[in-house]
């Protein structure tokens, strides 16, 4: 799988990212089964078979329960393989989510993250927007905050998860990165892609499998890549053969552009 430039970030970026939050959580999701979180000698075997596959790209966050603690142990010795997408913004402790939007908040979020994964910086930091985009990215004091990050370096690359088109072109004219939905069943924030196109921004994909309910893979994974604006996509398995099968389909999405 060839890397591809994220943005202007000065990142390479495998156009597949795995997604993390069953390593760590398996309450209060949306996927249509539930499961059992996996070992860390299984989780290790699926590490190395991402690798194996060329997928340099994890994604992670608070919010995703035991996720960051586990990756940090995970990954220890081999953290310059690894691109890793962290995020601020969301907590989820004793089965309930919520959010905190403010700088002291940004801060203890990040160094604890940065604790937890053992780490002296996170690669692609975004806040983790729980749809109120426009007003985080009004709050100048939550900017600077994510600029400081960045400046000092305990940030590589800035930017928010969003959930609107609004949202997601301020984040792209502001910082470096937006995560954005975009689907065949779900199209409304393709002036995100159309922006990052046109501005050499970056621009990660989440839902492309619509957590879990896509019913033709291939057709899903082919459509989000047919948009020159799409650098990655972030999708969640633990199922080894899954992977594989997603991979696969990725390269052949890509290598078609």
């Amino acid at each position: 799988m060839d890397l591809v430039n994220l943005g202007s970030t000065g990142l390479r970026v495998s156009p597949l990212g795995l997604g993390t939050v069953k390593f760590g959580r398996n309450q209060g999701v949306k996927y249509p089964s539930g499961f059992v979180l996996p070992d860390e000698d299984t989780l290790a075997e699926l590490l190395a078979l991402t690798r194996s596959l060329g997928i340099n790209l994890l994604d992670t966050a608070p919010a995703y329960g035991a996720s960051e603690e586990r990756l940090g142990r995970l990954l220890a010795g081999q953290r310059d393989d690894w691109v890793i997408i962290g995020k601020v913004g969301e907590e989820f402790e004793d089965g309930i989510s919520s959010h905190v939007f403010t700088p002291d908040h940004f801060r203890r979020s990040l160094e604890r993250s940065l604790e937890r994964l053992r780490t002296d910086r996170i690669d692609v930091l975004l806040i983790h927007s729980d749809g109120s985009d426009m007003a985080i990215l009004q709050d100048d004091a939550l900017m600077r905050t994510m600029a400081d990050f960045k400046a000092e370096g305990t940030a590589r690359a800035i930017g928010v998860s969003t959930k609107t088109v609004e949202g997601g072109i301020r984040a792209l004219e502001l910082m470096d990165v937006a995560m954005a939905t975009y689907t065949a069943d779900y199209r409304a924030e393709e002036p995100v892609l159309d922006y990052a196109a046109a501005h050499r921004k970056g621009v990660i994909l989440k839902k492309v499998l619509s957590s879990g309910h896509a019913a033709d893979v291939p057709a899903a994974i082919r459509f989000a890549f047919s948009h020159p604006g799409v650098a990655s996509a972030v999708i969640g398995t633990i199922n080894p053969v899954h992977l594989e099968q997603i991979a696969a389909c990725v390269d052949e999405a890509t290598r078609r552009r």
